[in-house]
């Protein structure tokens, strides 16, 4: 992929952080001095160190409330002054919309600065229901917030009462913390307010989506040329519009239908038009997708008029990676019962431990069964930034569609996803016609229109805050950033495998782990060996066969039930130990359930997405982990 002419490096993670408006000019100047060390070396957090909680947040404090202080507490810096209401009506476009808008902008910034001071962590302390009663009381109400002071009040209640991904103590989810150079140039877009659906209101945000489209197709490794894509709201969208016209096209070609006209065939026998409809052969659609792959393939398919029972999940390894013998003989299943494969999902990075399903040979068996190959790679599409762990996605160039969510391992504000499909012409069933947007004679006359490539009609410019941030990091650059928060995740792992009460799930592969806390086992009852009425043979000695078979029966079910046992505790301990965390404001970690039946299978979940956190950031958080542990086993 090209890299244009912007520096490979990384952002500062200073420029991430808010600052006061006496030091914004200051921070502003460090924010555009981007360094990132060299691949391979530690990253050392710029970003002010942890704070112990705001003397203003007292634990158990709700967001949006202050206790009084203490007589020798410092007085809370005054609010900035609010705008005027002539402010209020003022519009952000025109030639006078910068001016309009610049006095709100330091008015966000101190209340966002505010409210992270107040923080003090990750998430505010506090449980759902005393949020949501702080929200409630500023917003409706008798002392709701109104006029001037709207912006100012609700932004601090927001900052607040947010998770904070750039907290190093905040990772449970693909939820980054985003780069300001990208904050600042979505900014740019919500003041002009650009709508991809035709060129006369986006002419170079038009120009510019389809340009970065094609580097990105590049970089999947498709010919820009013969490609197609558009900006979506996320991999939910993407995977629908992936088997969307997997559905039309290959569904269609089975039944001799235009799917997106005449709808699905019926799953039972459909009948041919006409004055005496004649029996069809039954056509039972079908879409494969690992029993790891994001619950979105269930939902587009329900969507899509072909149900969530069409999905039929596939057996996975001990990493959530897809078994390809079990996808084969899945194909193999479907040509047996007469049923049509639509579509095989693989996935690149699952949601819970970044899995990468073996892509190349599910290419194969795909094309194999002349089914279509959808590849979410809304997670694992970023480790094509980074030298390293680009070949972990072998094989993504065969796909017919591929997802990228840029908002996980891009560091971009939501939304970011990125739709692309192999062959432009496979798009056909998306095109549509609306006059006040895309006339024919607009298009013959060289005015195109991105219409026909989203299911959207008004859509954001979401590709400038991307084809921004590309051009002021270039690929090398985000590869660093995507590469330290593998080593991250490395070090966190043999953090948990290191620990006595900690165990890991596998090891990483992308940037996130499962591990469970482990607590102590309960004392078993010893078992009263009983040989006064054991049975004997005609010799009057005891049955000593017979006795060994029963008490090994015994004990392998006392076993077994231990085993069970232990599991609902560890699940029920894992579980309530997160949850302690949620309240004490302390971390924000994961939890997931890996697949199967029955108990044991709760497992907490780092997602680490921020490469300005440190390893012992990580240590200290599994310390936590392991305290909260401790106190909910004595809670029980």
């Amino acid at each position: 992929m090209g890299t244009g002419t912007g520096t490979e490096t990384g952002v500062e993670a200073g420029a991430g952080a808010v600052t006061e408006a006496g030091a914004r000019a200051e921070a502003g100047a460090r924010a555009s001095a981007v360094v990132v060390p060299e691949a391979g070396a530690g990253l050392v957090a710029q970003a002010p160190p942890r704070r112990s909680p705001d003397p203003g947040t007292a634990p158990g404090t709700a967001p949006g409330t202050e206790p009084d202080p203490e007589p020798d507490q410092e007085p809370a810096p005054e609010p900035a002054p609010h705008p005027d209401s002539a402010h209020a009506t003022a519009l952000s476009g025109g030639t006078g919309g910068a001016d309009a808008l610049a006095p709100l902008v330091d008015t966000v910034m101190d209340a966002l600065a505010r409210g992270a001071r107040r923080r003090g962590g990750p998430i505010a302390p506090g449980r759902p229901g005393e949020v949501a009663a702080t929200v409630s009381e500023v917003f409706g109400g008798p002392t709701a917030v109104t006029g001037a002071e709207a912006l100012d009040r609700l932004t601090e209640l927001l900052a607040h009462g947010s998770a904070d991904p750039a907290d190093a103590s905040c990772a449970a989810h693909l939820h980054c913390p985003p780069l300001a150079v990208a904050v600042a140039a979505d900014l740019a877009v919500s003041a002009l307010n650009p709508s991809q659906d035709s060129w006369d209101q986006a002419p170079a945000a038009t120009a510019l989506e389809t340009l970065l489209l094609q580097e990105l197709a590049g970089l999947v490794g498709y010919e820009p040329e013969h490609a197609a894509g558009v900006l979506t709201s996320g991999g939910t969208e993407s995977n629908l519009m992936g088997l969307m016209l997997a559905r039309d096209r290959v569904l269609g070609a089975a039944s001799g239908r235009q799917i997106e006209l005449t709808g699905v065939p019926g799953t039972g026998t459909d009948h041919a038009p006409g004055p005496r409809p004649q029996p069809r052969s039954r056509l039972r659609p079908r879409i494969l997708a690992s029993a790891a792959a994001h619950f979105s393939v269930q939902r587009a398919a329900a969507l899509l008029g072909l149900g969530e029972d069409a999905v039929l999940p596939v057996p996975v390894d001990h990493q959530l990676r897809m078994d390809t013998e079990a996808l084969a003989a899945a194909l193999d299943g479907c040509a047996e019962r007469g049923e049509l494969p639509v579509a095989v999902v693989a996935t690149a990075g699952t949601t819970d431990t970044g899995a990468i399903d073996p892509l190349r040979a599910c290419a194969a068996l795909a094309a194999e069964h002349g089914a279509w190959l959808h590849v979410d790679a809304a997670y694992g599409g970023g480790a094509l930034l980074s030298d390293r762990l680009a070949p972990l996605l072998d094989g993504l160039a065969l796909a017919d569609s591929v997802s990228l969510d840029w908002h996980k391992l891009g560091w971009q504000p939501a939304a970011a996803g990125v739709f692309l499909v192999r062959r432009s012409e496979t798009y056909a069933s998306l095109a549509r016609r609306a006059v006040y947007l895309n006339p024919a004679d607009d298009e013959e006359a060289g005015y195109p229109s991105l219409l026909g490539l989203s299911l959207r009609t008004t859509r954001r410019a979401d590709a400038f805050k991307i084809a921004v941030t590309l051009r002021t990091l270039g690929r090398a650059g985000l590869g660093r950033l995507v590469d330290a928060c593998r080593d991250l995740a490395v070090a966190g792992a043999r953090a948990v495998a290191g620990h006595p009460r900690l165990e890991l799930h596998s090891e990483p592969v992308l940037t996130a782990f499962l591990f469970r806390y482990l607590p102590e086992p309960e004392p078993e009852p010893e078992r009263q060996a009983d040989t006064a009425n054991a049975p004997t043979d005609t010799a009057g000695a005891p049955a000593d066969t017979a006795r060994a078979l029963g008490d090994a029966a015994n004990a392998a079910a006392d076993t077994a039930e231990a085993q069970r046992e232990y599991g609902a505790r560890c699940d029920a301990v894992n579980a309530a130990l997160r949850r302690r965390l949620l309240r004490e404001g302390s971390a924000v970690v994961g939890r997931t359930e890996l697949p199967g039946e029955g108990p044991g299978r709760v497992r907490l979940k780092l997602t680490l997405l921020n490469p300005h956190t440190t390893a012992a950031e990580v240590e200290r958080l599994l310390h936590a982990v392991v305290a909260a542990g401790r106190a909910e086993e004595r809670a029980r």
